[in-house]
């Protein structure tokens, strides 16, 4: 054989054997860490439906310490919130607030062999403790199957996005 066939052949199984291992993507956030006191854009990206099937709905809980949410609306697709007493109430610019957004829920059809983003602003209050890791669970329902991307503690679950809090400078 010569070295092009040799260097052809070794290609070919090197993708080969990239081809057949199993995709591990996420629902992650865009930007992983943020400081505390602070606004954040939180971007959700789906990079792949449920085994093939079309995504529905996305659902994002918002953890406590996260106030003044506002999702961000998406052409074809419909939003909607759910809001609830805060355990904590907080104060933002001088107004305290007992209430606001605990889920987001973003509803339409998003192709598997496609990828989106879902996107919202929220305040991230000084009662977060910086160095932790807050986690924001995301379901995803699809026409066949549910993701539940709801792991927060390592337990071998789908991973939550998570962000890490930083300290105020």
């Amino acid at each position: 054989m010569n070295a092009f066939a040799l260097r052809l052949a070794i290609a070919s199984a090197a993708f080969a054997g990239l081809a057949a291992v199993p995709a591990s993507a996420h629902v992650t956030l865009e930007t992983k860490q943020a400081e505390v006191g602070s606004y954040y854009k939180a971007v959700f990206r789906v990079p792949h439906g449920c085994a093939g099937s079309p995504t529905l709905a996305i659902k994002v809980r918002i953890p406590e310490g996260v106030v003044s949410v506002k999702p961000q609306p998406k052409a074809g697709w419909t939003v909607k919130t759910v809001k609830g007493a805060y355990a904590q109430p907080s104060t933002v610019h001088g107004t305290k607030l007992t209430e606001g957004v605990q889920e987001v829920i973003w509803s339409g059809k998003l192709p598997d062999e496609y990828y989106d983003e879902f996107v919202f602003q929220a305040y991230l209050t000084p009662a977060l403790k910086a160095g932790q890791a807050l986690y924001f669970p995301v379901v995803q329902e699809c026409e066949q199957g549910v993701e539940r991307w709801i792991d927060t503690g390592g337990s071998g679950g789908k991973p939550a996005p998570s962000l890490k809090l930083l300290p105020k400078p």
